[in-house]
């Protein structure tokens, strides 16, 4: 807001100049009062300008009773897990109700650094949907695999002043916090000296080391595990963000710790959503509905996702329907099953029954276009020797990302290689280094995967982002991974030689400026012949679950490009035993 344009808003308010829009016949949720109220609603240069009373409007729509909805703000996500550039996400999520998101890019940036910075900043300059981003914390996310950038307190500092980044993205260096590493404080600072934010990554820690984790200044944490834990981290100052992603679903084991003395420091958030979870079930307006199901007050689980989450960030132009609040909106008629009729941005019609109406501009993926720089791929990368009959063994647990650790007797060659038990239910794995043609790469083994013959294989790999590839013979595995290099990034799968689909994932190997609806139907055929080609255990997500193998901060035992990791103990191990 400036003083021109508030002059306009006040001269529409008291009836002196023409309003641009009238909703009339609304029933408003307020969540001020927590109470819902009949009105007709005027708007004015995007902002609400009052309620009722006689004024004039270029254009009126009856909402004929229906609910008016503040716009949903998602308090914590990675555009990244949608495959979907900011542009195009923009595109998918607003006719879900969202017109807010706080993104943290630590995906593409663990591939590109500051060029991803810069090019997600750039491609949420003109989107509708308004994107805020946290800075990443964490690039590398450890120092126990080779990522494609390293961003310190340095690097924070030439760009953290931008206005659309409202701060320091989740912090899962719990050590370095409550031991004041250097390094770690040195990025903190550049969060205090502006007074910004500093999200959390806290899972399960409790008392004293939780006391001092907030003591650092930290103020949300969306991996709250049980009501008790949620309870514990808001009476100490957090704001805790209820998940409703993909993988990790919290909604409704965390439902039971909100109440009337708590609920205003819950906000909703979705961090990792994959593209078929949004086109059939929704974004932020899933996880509502789903609470409002389970029993939380409507108004109560609509602040949670509106107005906590502007307080939370301090977006004070937004999270309400009140005069001079930006009039970002939906109608809906069912406050449990919140399904949109009409978005409104600014106070811009930007979709309607699901259909995007303002789509944001393409925008070119400068410096993070094909970024696949592996050296030396042979079928060496993929053999794996072993010094005896018994190994390790990744164990997949279905449900999650966390993995077991098994062991078991395996086949070997007279070279002492690794071959393939077709009575049994274990495959090889394998990250190859991608982002500096390091030449680094490391096999282990793996059980619960399912598939019979072939290979599958991404550029998607938490959190550094290397190559990863699960199959049971060397030759289709190396043909894998020739493919994601040619793709420039993306999934795909062969058998005996011949490749059975692929995605294409041309912005650093992690999303596409394809629609929604494309990447839906392309990953629906992957999916089906994932199940009748390769026949991967229906118990998991072929591609997903592969994507959480390579990632050394979520036990118990996970493969990186430079070993085999036991989270247990924070070391690499020996596959053979």
């Amino acid at each position: 807001m400036n003083k021109e344009k508030a002059i306009r808003v006040i001269n529409a308010s008291m009836g002196r100049e023409e309003c641009d829009l009238k909703i009339k016949n609304a029933n408003v949720v307020d969540v001020y009062t927590g109470t819902i109220f009949s009105a007709d609603i005027y708007i004015k240069d995007g902002v609400f300008a009052g309620f009722d009373g006689e004024r004039k409007a270029k254009e009126e729509i009856d909402a004929k009773g229906q609910y008016v909805v503040p716009g949903f703000i998602d308090g914590h996500c990675h555009i990244e897990s949608s495959h979907l550039s900011p542009s195009e996400f923009s595109d998918a999520v607003v006719p879900c109700g969202t017109t807010t998101v706080i993104a943290d890019p630590h995906e593409i940036c663990n591939v590109s650094g500051l060029d991803a910075m810069k090019y997600m900043l750039s491609s949420a300059k003109d989107a509708p949907l308004n994107i805020f981003y946290m800075f990443p914390s964490c690039v590398p996310a450890t120092p126990f695999e080779h990522s494609g950038a390293i961003l310190n307190a340095a690097e924070i500092e030439t760009i953290i002043d931008n206005e659309k980044i409202l701060g320091l993205g989740e912090m899962m260096n719990y050590p370095g916090i409550i031991y004041a590493d250097d390094t770690v404080m040195d990025k903190l600072e550049c969060a205090y000296k502006r007074g910004k934010n500093i999200d959390g990554h806290v899972p399960s820690i409790q008392g004293q080391g939780l006391d001092a984790y907030i003591a650092a200044g930290i103020t949300t944490d969306h991996e709250c595990e049980t009501p008790e834990e949620l309870r514990e981290k808001v009476r100490k100052g957090m704001y805790v963000l209820l998940r409703q992603g993909t993988a990790c679903k919290n909604v409704l084991q965390l439902l039971p710790g909100v109440d009337d003395t708590n609920y205003k420091r819950c906000l909703f958030c979705t961090d990792d959503r994959q593209p078929q979870s949004i086109i059939r079930e929704g974004h932020i307006n899933y996880g509502v509905s789903l609470a409002v199901k389970a029993g939380l007050d409507p108004v109560k689980a609509i602040s949670a996702a509106s107005l906590n989450a502007a307080e939370c960030f301090g977006l004070k132009d937004r999270g309400a329907i009140a005069p001079g609040k930006k009039a970002d909106f939906f109608i809906t008629d069912s406050l449990e099953e919140l399904k949109p009729s009409m978005v409104f941005i600014e106070g811009r019609k930007a979709a309607e029954n699901g259909k995007i109406i303002l789509k944001a501009p393409h925008v070119e993926p400068i410096g993070v276009a094909g970024m696949m720089n592996v050296k030396d791929l042979s079928l060496d990368t993929f053999r794996l020797e072993l010094k005896s009959d018994e190994a390790r063994i990744i164990e997949i647990i279905p449900g999650g990302v966390v993995t077991g650790s098994g062991r078991d007797t395996v086949k070997r060659d007279e070279n002492n290689l690794w071959v393939h038990d077709e009575s049994k239910d274990v495959l090889k794995i394998t990250v190859i280094e991608r982002h500096h043609g390091t030449g680094f790469y490391a096999s282990g083994l793996i059980r619960g995967y399912g598939m019979k013959h072939g290979a599958v294989g991404t550029s998607i790999a938490h959190d550094s982002h290397n190559l990863i590839i699960i199959g049971d013979n060397d030759e289709d595995m190396l043909a894998v991974a020739k493919k994601l290099v040619e793709l420039g990034g993306g999934i795909t799968m062969f058998k005996d030689g011949k490749e059975l689909s692929s995605h294409r994932l041309e912005i650093a190997g992690l999303m596409t400026d394809d629609s929604l609806d494309e990447v839906v139907k392309c990953l629906d055929q992957m999916h089906e012949i994932a199940d009748k080609e390769l026949e991967v255990s229906k118990n998991i997500d072929p591609f997903m679950t592969l994507c959480f193998m390579a990632l050394p901060v979520i036990p118990e035992l996970k493969i990186t490009d430079c070993g085999l990791f036991d989270v247990t103990t924070f070391s690499f191990t020996d596959i053979s035993l």
